[in-house]
């Protein structure tokens, strides 16, 4: 993690550098404000990677001898056969639909990805993956 910390307070100097040297050339607030934006964003992800690193153990990426495989582990369980992503997309499709067309769509979407959350977060506690 000192790794990613170190590259995002370097990304950061460069953004304040590029932010008031576009902010003089430019007078633009709009885009001088969203560099200075970013600059404050990259600083506090950096902090908190930096921050963190202290507190944990060195990772693998912070080891100059360690191979790619010393970082391998588990990546997490994906579940091959859910249909709760279609209802959720659907539902999703339907929102974004009543922005277009209306915000009334919205009562109808509304449900439909209720029932889509409700059954991706519950989907292992119910019927026959129940013990998976």
């Amino acid at each position: 993690m000192k790794v990613q910390g170190k590259m995002f307070i370097w990304l950061a100097v460069f953004i304040l550098v590029m932010a008031i040297v576009y902010g003089v050339w430019s007078k633009e607030p709009a885009g001088t404000t969203a560099l200075f934006l970013g600059f404050g964003l990259s600083v506090m992800i950096g902090y908190y990677l930096w921050f963190t690193a202290r507190r944990v153990d060195t990772g693998a990426q912070d080891n100059k001898e360690a191979d790619v495989a010393d970082d391998a582990g588990e990546l997490g369980f994906f579940s091959p056969h859910s249909w709760q992503p279609l209802s959720l997309g659907i539902g999703g499709a339907l929102a974004f639909m009543g922005v277009v067309f209306g915000w009334w769509l919205l009562f109808f979407s509304a449900p439909i990805i209720m029932i889509g959350l409700w059954g991706w977060v519950f989907e292992y506690y119910r019927g026959e993956n129940q013990n998976q």
